[in-house]
């Protein structure tokens, strides 16, 4: 949240949980099904990828560990998802992610 907006005033903290959870359930969904969105170009376009939204859960609370939370994302183990959905990467896609990444906050 930007520093000189005011909590009481933030529309996503206001947002209701079981409204943003079903938000990211489908979310998530969508890149379940999705899987021809490969992890690489999610990152070279918006820094962030399902990986990301594994580490996210866990920072949120999730109990589980990394592979357990890529599980969840996923859908299916990881190894199973890097075998039956990923392609290698190019040169081009990490530069990219490089890129992108590097306009991501901290935090």
């Amino acid at each position: 949240m930007p520093s000189d907006l005011n909590p009481e005033n933030d529309l996503l903290d206001n947002l209701d949980d079981a409204v943003a959870a079903a938000a990211f359930r489908r979310l998530v969904r969508h890149l379940q099904h999705r899987h021809d969105a490969q992890n690489i170009d999610l990152m070279g376009l918006s820094g962030f990828c399902r990986n990301c939204l594994a580490d996210w859960i866990r920072d949120a609370g999730f109990e589980g560990d990394k592979g357990q939370a890529r599980e969840v994302i996923h859908g299916m183990a990881m190894d199973e998802w890097t075998a039956t959905r990923q392609s290698p990467a190019t040169d081009l896609q990490i530069a990219a992610m490089e890129e992108s990444v590097k306009k991501n906050r901290a935090g």
